[in-house]
């Protein structure tokens, strides 16, 4: 197996440790042992399953009317899509290798589409947050858009991995989705140009009252050293007070969700718990200088913080009693493991599920605001962000 990176994201969401296929494929076949743990060799040399599975290949083999048309990897790899689908869990998915590609270079915060983070949730594709400054933004796709349609494909029994690579496509060329928003009767179609997507991953500002403004993007590679560069920065100036900005940022890295969060506590203090059938009672500890963890600190959040934003954002409350700010946040809090196979495939499959310190699931939960401010993009255009002027607000009473 390749280099793994820790990722919580909706395509991202890869855990640093080993997980065999023999276990994912016993999940969904059977043939456990005594101890009720799969046992691979077993399964492969007497479990009925696999025998039948056989069987099916040989029927098409010998008796499929146009059988000389058919390649043995694409029936290898309709099996394996089927198995991980028949888990009913829309973050497990099998990514044949070029999709793997894409997969790869999202982690490394280059691609071209139009970037926004999507997921399945409730059943339905759904957007979890455009990206700063993307094709998605600037067209107008919010986070909780439901899209029904990708051009002229319904989005209904498409599987992850499917839309993503429907979606995704050439820079220049245009993809029309259409959507549901909540507040607004019937379905929008919306025209997105691909573009390059370069995935920007923080800047800050100092703002009047000596308070920094610090906006979290994406947890991508690059991360750590970018945020290890502005809090020098932020140690340097005149600012003795923080914003944390994590609204719309829909995840990526673990370890840079528990680097950053090393800023502002103190060392060997807990950002998340991981628990799951292979390990459970993982703890992810803070490893930093805890250098900004004296300065005072508010944290913007709203729909679209999903997955490593929400660690993030639960272990500074926990730990420090920071108020969130604005509105609920997205709920993803499972992980998953990317397990590459010989032929540069992959399968993305959800081993366990985080918690915060004190113990809440943000899985399908997420986290509630301190203060609630929602903010629809009518209010922004008349009024501004009033998110960010309660954050400010509540930062002087600090």
């Amino acid at each position: 197996m390749q280099k793994n990176a820790n990722l919580i994201v909706i395509f991202f969401g890869v855990l640093a440790f080993g997980f065999g296929s023999g276990l994912i494929i016993g999940k969904i076949l059977g043939s456990n042992d005594e101890s009720g743990r799969f046992n691979a060799s077993s399964f492969f040399s007497s479990s009925p399953s696999f025998e039948l599975l056989r069987e099916g290949i040989d029927v098409i083999e010998e008796m499929y009317v146009e059988s000389e048309k058919v390649e043995e990897e694409d029936l290898i790899y309709g099996a394996m899509e089927g198995m991980i689908k028949a888990l009913g869990d829309p973050h497990s998915t099998f990514l044949k290798p070029k999709l793997s590609k894409i997969f790869e270079e999202n982690i490394n915060g280059s691609f071209e589409g139009i970037g926004a983070e999507i997921t399945i949730k409730e059943g339905v594709l759904t957007i979890v947050s455009p990206l700063k400054n993307s094709p998605a933004e600037r067209a107008g796709v919010k986070s909780g858009d439901r899209v029904l349609y990708i051009d002229d494909t319904a989005t209904d029994d498409l599987a992850l991995d499917e839309a993503i690579q429907i979606i995704r496509g050439p820079k220049g060329e245009k993809v029309v989705l259409t959507i549901e928003r909540n507040g607004v009767d019937g379905s929008i179609k919306i025209a997105i140009v691909r573009d390059t997507i370069k995935i920007p991953s923080t800047e800050w500002e100092e703002k009047e009252g000596r308070i920094g403004y610090v906006a979290l993007y994406q947890f991508t590679e690059s991360a750590s050293a970018d945020f290890n560069n502005l809090a020098n920065e932020i140690l340097k100036s005149d600012v003795e007070k923080i914003i944390l900005d994590l609204r719309n940022n829909p995840g990526g890295l673990l370890e840079v969700s528990v680097d950053i969060a090393g800023w502002f506590l103190d060392p060997g203090m807990v950002v998340a718990e991981e628990r799951g059938v292979v390990e459970s009672g993982k703890f992810y500890k803070t490893r930093g200088n805890g250098a900004l963890s004296g300065y005072p600190l508010v944290i913007l959040v709203n729909k679209g913080s999903a997955s490593a934003s929400e660690i993030l954002a639960g272990a500074l409350k926990d730990h420090r009693g920071v108020q969130l700010i604005g509105e609920s946040t997205f709920g993803k809090g499972s992980v998953q493991q990317l397990v590459k196979l010989s032929d540069g495939s992959n399968i993305k499959i959800t081993v366990a599920k985080w918690f915060t310190p004190s113990g809440i699931s943000i899985d399908g939960n997420g986290l509630e605001p301190d203060i609630k401010v929602d903010m629809t993009q009518e209010i922004f255009e008349s009024k501004g962000d009033i998110q960010l002027e309660k954050a400010i607000e509540a930062l002087k009473e600090l």
